[in-house]
C-alpha cells in the first residue's frame, strides 16, 4: 500500500524509532577470536545493566551467550579496557580465561562448569587488573598485562607483563603471579610470541606521550624456563607511533608504523604496501588488531582513508584484495584460523555484524550478531560524505545526515534545524555506520552533522597533529565552520543550530558554547570542563598527561589552561544547555560538572543537569540512554520551537 506523505514542520515528524529502540541497539560486538574452529566474541547487553557477555558460535551456526548475568566480560586496564578474554581447545573442550568487570579478577571457564578465579583481589587503590590474556597451556600459564595499583591515587600504578598459573594457585596469592618484565615503562601491550616460541614482541610508551604520538617496539628472547631476556628496542620512538605488532608464519616481525605519515605495514623494517592510508589506528585499548597474519603468508588487514575495508594483503606483491559486501567500516578486531578471517563490519544501512571471509573462495558472509531491521529501513538516515574548508583553508571531513522520513516532508519556507556531533577522543573518528541514535533525530526532522575535526584519525599523522596544543581551538573552529557552511548553503537553519558531544566531544561542545555565538543550545555529556583540574590528578593515568600535547606543557603555558577551560568562562554561556554525567566516571569525574554549575549560580540561563548513579564514562544501561535521548530531544524542541509527539518535557531551571 502506498504511504501517504504528510506535510509537517521539521522536528514534529512521527517516527517508529523511539528512544527505547535506539537504546537496545546501542553498542556492538568486539574482540572476536577463535576457540579451535569456533568463533567467539563479546557483545553488549544494554537491558541487562549494560554488561558485556561472551558469545559462542558453534560449528552448526548456533549462537549462545556463554556466561549468564551478572558476569560482565570487560577489563578496566587504563580504564578503557581492552582484550578481556582468550580461549583454546584443551582435551577436546574449550578452555577460556576472561576478566570480570566487578572484581577485575582473571577467571578460568570450562564448558558446563562455573568460572574459577585465577588471580587475587588487592585492597590497594584500584586493585589488580588484567588485559590481553594469551593462553600458554604448554606452560600451564596465561600471559597478559598486569596493571597494579600501588596507592589510592589514580596515577599510583605500575604495569608489567605477567604470567598467571592456570591451576588457580595464585587465586589468593599475589606472589604466585610471575612477572615477566620490570616496570620501567609506564604502559605496555601484551606480548606476541614468535611461531618458534623463542621471542616475544610488545609495545611500550611513557608519559607524556600517548600511543599515537610515539611508542617503542620491544623484542626479548624467551628462555627455556619461560623467562624473558633483556628487551631491546627494534623500532619506534618519540615521534613514531607503532600501533600493533605480530609475527609472520616464518618468524619475521610485522608491525604498523606511521613513520611515513600514515600507519603502514612493515616486515622486518621494510614497507609492505606503502599507501597514503591507514593500516593502524589510535591504541586506546590494549589488544586492538588492524592486521593478522595467515598461515599461508598472506595478511588480513583493516585499512583505509577515512572509512575502513577488510582486505587480504599479499606481502610479496603489495596487492590487496578487499572483501566484497555491503560493509563500509570495519572495527580494529581480527582473528584468523586456517583460511578463515573473522572481523566486525558495519555500514550506513546495517549495524555492526560479525563477518567471516574465506580466503580460498573470497566469499564474505555474516556469521554472528546479524543485523535485523527493527523498523522499516526507509526511516534510516541517508548520509553524505562531505569535505568542508576551514578558516585557514584546511579540509574538514564530515558526515551529513539530512532529515529523512518517508512519510513526511516539511513546508519549504524554512531549512531544518541541525545538531553538530563532536566525537570523543579527541584522537578518534566518527565512523559512517548505522546509528539509531542519529536516526532518532533525523527521522523526526532534525539534521545531524558528524564532524571529523582536525585531530581526528583516519587521515594521516599531519591531520592528527593539527590539534597539537590547539585543543579547544581547532576542534571548535572546525565544528563551527561546518555548521555555518550548512547554514550558508541553505541546508540548515542558521537560527536553529545546536552542538552535542561526549567526553572530549563534551569538551568541544562546552568550549563552543562559551567561545562562539554559532549555536542556540547544546548537549554536553560526561565532559572535560576544567583543564587545570583534569591535568592535576582528577583523571586516570592514561590521560593524566594527555594535555601536554593537546594544550601544551602546563609548566610553560599555565595561563592557556585557564584561558581555554569552559569552567573558567561559565559567565560567557548564554544559551540553554543540557549536562549529563555518570556518577561513577573516573575519567571525567562529576566534580567538574559540579564546579561548572556552581559558577553558573545566579545566572538566568535555562539548563538541566542529570546525573546517573551506576554509570561511568559512556552510558551503557538502556534506561539511562532512553532518558538521555528523550531529554536531548526535549531541549531542542523547547529552544527551536518544535513539537515532537510523545516526548516527556525536560524541565529547564534558571
Amino acid at each position: 500500500m502506498r504511504q501517504t506523505v504528510r506535510t509537517l514542520a521539521y522536528g514534529s515528524w512521527p517516527s517508529p524509532i523511539d528512544a527505547a529502540l535506539a537504546a537496545t541497539h546501542d553498542g556492538h560486538p568486539e574482540y572476536v577470536g577463535f576457540v579451535g574452529d569456533e568463533v567467539w566474541w563479546t557483545e553488549p547487553r544494554p537491558t541487562e545493566g549494560g554488561r558485556r557477555t561472551l558469545v559462542r558460535r558453534r560449528v552448526d551456526g548456533r549462537e549462545e551467550s556463554v556466561l549468564p548475568a551478572p558476569w560482565n566480560v570487560r577489563s578496566r586496564v587504563v580504564e578503557y579496557g581492552g582484550q578481556p578474554w582468550a580461549g583454546v581447545v584443551a582435551d577436546g573442550r574449550p578452555l577460556v580465561v576472561f576478566v570480570d568487570f566487578a572484581d577485575q579478577r582473571l577467571y578460568r571457564y570450562e564448558e558446563d562448569g562455573e568460572p574459577r578465579p585465577l588471580t587475587p583481589v588487592s585492597p590497594v587503590g584500584g586493585g589488580l587488573r588484567w588485559v590481553e590474556p594469551q593462553l600458554r597451556p604448554e606452560r600451564g600459564e596465561v600471559w597478559c598485562v598486569l596493571e597494579e595499583f600501588t596507592g589510592d591515587g589514580p596515577t599510583d600504578v605500575r604495569r608489567v607483563l605477567a604470567a598467571v598459573p592456570l591451576d588457580g594457585s595464585a587465586a589468593e596469592d599475589r606472589d604466585g603471579v610471575r612477572e615477566l618484565t620490570d616496570d620501567r615503562h609506564r604502559f605496555v601491550t601484551g606480548p606476541r610470541i614468535s611461531p618458534d616460541g623463542q621471542r616475544a614482541a610488545w609495545l611500550a610508551w611513557d608519559h607524556p606521550r600517548m600511543p599515537w604520538d610515539g611508542t617503542e617496539l620491544l623484542v626479548a628472547d624467551v628462555g627455556a624456563d619461560g623467562t624473558l631476556g633483556v628487551p631491546r628496542t627494534v623500532a619506534g620512538g618519540p615521534q613514531e607511533s607503532i600501533a600493533q605488532v605480530d609475527w609472520s608464519g616464518d618468524g619475521r616481525l610485522l608491525y604498523a608504523s606511521d613513520r611515513s605519515g600514515w600507519w603502514n605495514l612493515y616486515r622486518d623494517g621494510e614497507p609492505l604496501c606503502p599507501r597514503e592510508e591507514e593500516f593502524g589506528g589510535p591504541l586506546w585499548k590494549p589488544g586492538l588488531r588492524w592486521f593478522a597474519p595467515l598461515a599461508d603468508g598472506l595478511i588480513a588487514v583493516v585499512h583505509g582513508r577515512g572509512s575502513t575495508a577488510l582486505g587480504v594483503l599479499d606481502p610479496e606483491t603489495g596487492e590487496i584484495v578487499d572483501a566484497a559486501g555491503p560493509w563500509t567500516e570495519f572495527e580494529p578486531t581480527l582473528a584468523v584460523y586456517g583460511e578463515r578471517i573473522v572481523a566486525v563490519g558495519a555500514s550506513p544501512r546495517s549495524a555492526h555484524e560479525v563477518v567471516e571471509l574465506d580466503t580460498c573462495t573470497g566469499r564474505a558472509r555474516v556469521i554472528g550478531a546479524e543485523h535485523d531491521d527493527a523498523v522499516d529501513p526507509a526511516y534510516y538516515p541517508e548520509p553524505q560524505i562531505r569535505t568542508f574548508t576551514g578558516p585557514a583553508g584546511h579540509d574538514i571531513h564530515a558526515h551529513i545526515y539530512p532529515p529523512h522520513n518517508p512519510g513526511c516532508v516539511a513546508p519549504g519556507d524554512r531549512p531544518p534545524p541541525y545538531v553538530v556531533w563532536a566525537h570523543g577522543g579527541p584522537t578518534g573518528r566518527a565512523p559512517l555506520v548505522l546509528d539509531l541514535a542519529i536516526a532518532y533525530f533525523t527521522s523526526r526532522g532534525i539534521g545531524v552533522a558528524e564532524v571529523n575535526y582536525g585531530g581526528s584519525t583516519g587521515y594521516g599523522r599531519a591531520y592528527r597533529n593539527r590539534l597539537r596544543e590547539q585543543w579547544g581551538v581547532v576542534d571548535v573552529e572546525d565544528c563551527a565552520a561546518v555548521a555555518l557552511a550548512l547554514a550558508d548553503e541553505g541546508t540548515a537553519d542558521r537560527d536553529r543550530l545546536a552542538i552535542r558531544g561526549g567526553s572530549a566531544g563534551g569538551w568541544t561542545a562546552a568550549a563552543s558554547l562559551t567561545t562562539t555565538d554559532v549555536y542556540a543550545c547544546g548537549t554536553i555529556l560526561y565532559p572535560v570542563l576544567d583543564l587545570a583540574g583534569w591535568g592535576d590528578g582528577e583523571t586516570h593515568d592514561l590521560e593524566s598527561q594527555y594535555l601536554e600535547t593537546l594544550v601544551g606543557p602546563l609548566a610553560e603555558v599555565p595561563g592557556r589552561y585557564a584561558e581555554r577551560s569552559p569552567a573558567a568562562h561559565a559567565d560567557r554561556l548564554t544559551v540553554p544547555f543540557l549536562l549529563l554525567q555518570g556518577l561513577d566516571d573516573v575519567i571525567c569525574p562529576p566534580t567538574q560538572c559540579e564546579r561548572f554549575l556552581a559558577r553558573m549560580a545566579g545566572r538566568r540561563v535555562p539548563r538541566a543537569y542529570i546525573a546517573f548513579e551506576g554509570e561511568g564514562h559512556g552510558f551503557r544501561r538502556a534506561e539511562t540512554m532512553i532518558r538521555v535521548l528523550e531529554s536531548e530531544l526535549s531541549l531542542y524542541a523547547q529552544v527551536f520551537g518544535l513539537n515532537p509527539p510523545g516526548i516527556p518535557t525536560l524541565e529547564l531551571t534558571k
